[in-house]
């Protein structure tokens, strides 16, 4: 059985190893695939991994051998599953697997906020500690988190690992999700209206789908305190970026923090990385080594399923 990784850079740069799911079949790993070399080296392959690679009703329309697509990620926009599900190819994701990764991210860009760590670390570096004339001195203002109001929008595994943390930090939680959610947390839910008016954090913990795309705008944020700080590790898409921007440039918010943008890697034409108080991290919430262990094994895990005729997280 032939498998075939078209892009397994990401998820594997070189501190993890491919041996489990070699004892699966003949397996090749590409670093990188580009659209044009996608039909070439997917060609006689039975299996075939893709993390960003599209696989659209034309490619997979021309791999006639293929039974399996493997998406190593949670997302699986990248795969058309109506002509997979046509041609008999069953399509899996890999659910929950970075779940503690993107929660811890979003308080490291919280923090970033509160104390700006590396800001401070710098300062010293350069000596300016040493010939200060104060045995303290800040170059930002230091704040609590306890008593903030931490706003989460997108109530799921990740939204409540997000809610626990800001609960340990004595933050009041406030949520807004799509479906009515019951939790034994300490958190209440609200409408979105009242979420952003009310909150000193908003962090955006939803999926991307074609009702909420660029729900956070202009009118939204106009809703929000001055004093206000957004925080984005969902999808970029998710704001409209122009309309943020110009939110931060005009002081109409404190600051804003994102893992992610409509058009990943950045474009040269995005305002968002030059705009005030802005700070970008190029999609990392998912890649620690911990999480990307487990996606490694859950990805062997659903195709040791699928040989055993009992697929596990199929999608589409």
């Amino acid at each position: 059985m032939k498998i075939v990784v078209l892009d397994g850079y990401a998820l594997n740069p070189g501190d993890l190893c491919w041996e489990k799911m070699k004892t699966l079949g003949e397996l090749t790993v590409y670093d990188r695939t580009a659209p044009e070399q996608t039909l070439e080296r997917a060609a006689d392959a039975e299996i075939v991994y893709t993390n960003k690679v599209i696989l659209n009703r034309e490619i997979i329309g021309r791999l006639p051998k293929l039974k399996f697509i493997g998406v190593l990620a949670t997302g699986y926009n990248v795969v058309d599953t109506a002509a997979a599900n046509d041609a008999g190819i069953t399509v899996c994701n890999i659910p929950a697997y970075s779940t503690q990764s993107v929660a811890q991210l979003v308080f490291a860009h919280i923090l970033h906020f509160t104390n700006n760590v590396a800001l401070h670390a710098k300062s010293v570096n350069n000596g300016e500690w040493a010939s200060s004339k104060d045995f303290a001195y800040w170059l930002s203002p230091q704040s609590e988190l306890a008593g903030k109001t931490l706003g989460i929008i997108g109530f799921g595994q990740i939204g409540q690992a997000v809610a626990r943390i800001a609960l340990a930090f004595g933050m009041k939680v406030i949520f807004n999700n799509r479906s009515k959610k019951t939790t034994d947390l300490d958190a209440h839910q609200v409408d979105l209206d009242t979420l952003l008016e009310s909150s000193d954090f908003i962090s955006i913990n939803c999926p991307l789908t074609s009702e909420n795309q660029g729900f956070i705008n202009k009118t939204s944020i106009a809703k929000m305190k001055p004093t206000a700080f957004l925080i984005n590790t969902g999808r970029g898409p998710l704001i409209n970026e122009q309309d943020l921007a110009d939110a931060l440039n005009n002081d109409k918010i404190a600051g804003a923090s994102l893992d992610v943008l409509s058009v990943e890697p950045a474009q040269p034409e995005n305002p968002l990385p030059k705009a005030k108080n802005c700070f970008i991290t190029p999609h990392i919430a998912w890649a620690t080594l911990e999480a990307r262990q487990r996606l490694m094994q859950i990805a062997v895990d659903n195709l040791k399923a699928f040989i055993d005729g009992q697929p596990i997280n199929v999608v589409g």
